[in-house]
């Protein structure tokens, strides 16, 4: 029997309640006195407002249903009710990443719960600042396997900041007020809040806290001066530096700072597949993405360099490759909110712990100092060898081995050249996403939305959905692949009913690329499950087009090349109604360049058994080895 069913039935056949709504109590918000006699449910309501909390993806069921009614009367707090906890999960970070504000998804308990695990892992991989709250079974039925009980607080424990279990009412504003604090400050990322029914339904006075007391979090943001001193010294005496520049960058809205400094150092710089538009692509200094499939002058820049100046980024294995061969004649200035990330993978010379915006700053002032005092360092000669490694190994892709079939490369980057800087660009995962990170044009930060760390099929739409919704006068590209795009497609219904008119490009090879590509390299082109069936004319499963249409979107095909732009234009004058294209792209494309898993960054290659010839004599000119 569906619990959760009998209980909402129960409360349609009750009288009534003349208990006062969040409208009514929002002066309680502004004003300590006096407080007011609430629920525990108004009460949640009542916080999510005073956190500055605009709007919640989720789903009602049992145990968070109490939470429902009271939200029905805010003013201020939008509640989308999405197809599935994940996709609100997804949408939350999606919020969070494009507008840098707390996003926020809400669930039932047990299932409702867990299907938030995963983008509650993605958020905690890649630093996005979301709040997930959820309902939890009655305070004295937890630990007897009641129905739909799951310890989602012991679930998520590994992969959250924080997790709160409220079984008492009065708890729930203090709660919610530090979930906000914890998740948007240090180093950003989920805070789990799980509320029991009871503590829902039960009667409380809603105060909301002054302050948050958090003695045991203090997150160092002011970089150490003598730490920035020491920095600033291995800079002067680079000859082959390189800034090496993370995400974390992007979290702290550095990206204007980061651009004096850049100017100021006139230093080579690669951006992460995180921190892409954190310095805009057109600029004269930057050498593209650096990592396994990363550009060859970024890749090349970081293992010749003699100092590395890491700044909000992690030295992941996507970047280094094989760690004990990365970068082998590089000294190490590596700078990060979160002191377990400093020497954790490689150990820094200089480890400096802060803010990056901070960071920057403090590295801006030396800089210029030195500078001043004619003791700037003289990178001509680096920064000419680099820009060549850029114009000799640019990025590109070769023609389909079928004339007729369309570049999956070209499909990416029309669209970026059509749409313009100022859109935002969602990508699944896989080849599109590499595709997307390497051939939009990106200039600005929160442009370019993906999920780095997990990897997790079926971020785009619900991502791009709840970037959508926090930056609804910017275009917003679902750029997804016909795998990660049946993962998630449901959110579509979510879309066109709560007018949210995103654009969703799938890039159809009919495979799970990404993984069809390893096995044409390194499995003898044996294609074990990864045939998905969905490009063949007459036989597609599904036809996407026509499932666009079932959930009320604008669907198109194009499987021309001639014919890739106008049908990018036509998704462009479309801006009340989602947009869904099937572009039947070439099978057999592949994301290059590329350093396989678990090698030196040196065998890099930019196409099947091609790897670049270096030129040996300027490197022991320059002492590199």
């Amino acid at each position: 029997m569906n619990r959760a069913g009998d209980s909402a039935t129960g409360l349609r056949d009750q009288a009534p309640r003349q208990i006062p709504t969040p409208a009514d109590l929002a002066p309680a918000v502004r004003s300590p006195a006096p407080p007011i006699e609430v629920t525990g449910a108004q009460s949640l309501v009542l916080s999510l407002e005073a956190a500055g909390a605009e709007v919640v993806f989720g789903i009602p069921g049992g145990a968070i249903l109490p939470a429902y009614d009271p939200l029905l009367d805010s003013v201020k707090v939008r509640h989308i009710l999405v197809r599935h906890e994940q996709g609100a999960g997804h949408a939350a970070e999606g919020y969070a990443s494009a507008t840098g504000k707390v996003g926020v998804c809400m669930a039932t308990s047990g299932p409702g719960a867990t299907n938030l695990v995963t983008a509650i892992a993605d958020a905690y991989m890649d630093s996005v600042p979301i709040v997930a709250i959820t309902g939890q079974v009655s305070s004295k039925t937890i630990g007897t396997d009641a129905f739909q009980e799951a310890d989602i607080r012991g679930i998520t424990m590994p992969i959250t900041k924080h997790s709160y279990l409220v079984t008492d009412p009065a708890e729930i504003p203090a709660a919610i007020k530090e979930a906000f604090h914890i998740a948007s400050t240090g180093r950003p990322g989920p805070v789990l809040v799980d509320i029991t029914k009871d503590a829902l339904t039960g009667s409380t006075t809603f105060t909301w806290p002054a302050d948050v007391a958090l003695p045991g979090y203090k997150p160092v943001t002011r970089p150490h001066h003598k730490q920035i001193r020491a920095a600033a010294r291995l800079i002067r005496e680079s000859k082959r530096p390189v800034f090496y520049l993370g995400g974390g960058i992007v979290r702290a809205e550095a990206a204007q700072e980061l651009r004096e400094l850049v100017d100021l150092a006139g230093i080579p710089l690669v951006t992460t597949l995180m921190a892409r538009g954190v310095v805009p692509d057109s600029h004269p200094l930057h050498l593209g993405m650096p990592g396994m499939h990363g550009s060859v002058a970024a890749v090349t820049a970081l293992q010749k360099a003699d100092l590395l100046i890491a700044i909000g980024t992690r030295f992941d294995d996507r970047v280094t490759g094989d760690l004990s061969s990365f970068a082998p004649g590089a000294k190490v200035i590596h700078a990060d909110i979160d002191p377990a990330e400093v020497s954790k993978n490689r150990g820094a010379d200089v480890p400096i712990v802060g803010d990056a915006k901070a960071v920057i700053e403090d590295l801006t002032v030396a800089l210029r100092a030195d500078a001043e005092a004619g003791r700037a360092g003289d990178y001509t000669a680096w920064r000419e060898r680099t820009r060549g490694w850029a114009q000799t190994y640019p990025l590109g892709y070769r023609p389909a081995d079928n004339a007729t079939a369309i570049p999956p490369q070209y499909v990416i980057e029309r669209i970026g050249a059509l749409t313009g800087p100022d859109a935002v660009y969602v990508a699944g995962v896989g080849q599109h996403q590499m595709w997307a990170a390497q051939f939009v044009q990106y200039e600005r930060p929160n442009a370019w939305l993906n999920s780095g760390g997990l990897g997790t099929m079926g971020y785009s739409v619900p991502a791009a959905m709840g970037a959508k919704v926090g930056e609804p006068d910017r275009t917003v590209w679902a750029i997804d692949g016909d795998g990660c795009f049946q993962m998630t497609n449901q959110e579509l219904a979510t879309c066109v009913i709560n007018k949210i008119p995103i654009k969703v490009a799938i890039i159809n090879n009919s495979s799970l690329g990404m993984v069809r590509q390893w096995q044409t390299l390194f499995y003898g082109e044996r294609y074990s499950n990864t045939d998905l069936h969905t490009s063949a004319a007459g036989s597609r499963v599904p036809d996407f087009v026509k499932l666009a249409d079932a959930y009320g979107c604008v669907g198109l095909r194009c499987d021309k090349t001639e014919d890739v732009d106008a049908t990018i234009a036509k998704a462009l004058e479309i801006n009340d109604v989602p947009v869904v294209i099937d572009f039947v792209v070439e099978r057999d494309a592949m994301v290059w360049p590329m350093v396989p898993a678990g090698v030196s960054n040196d065998l890099v290659t930019t196409a099947r058994a091609m790897t670049p010839v270096w030129d040996r004599d300027d490197d022991a000119a320059e002492g590199v080895h």
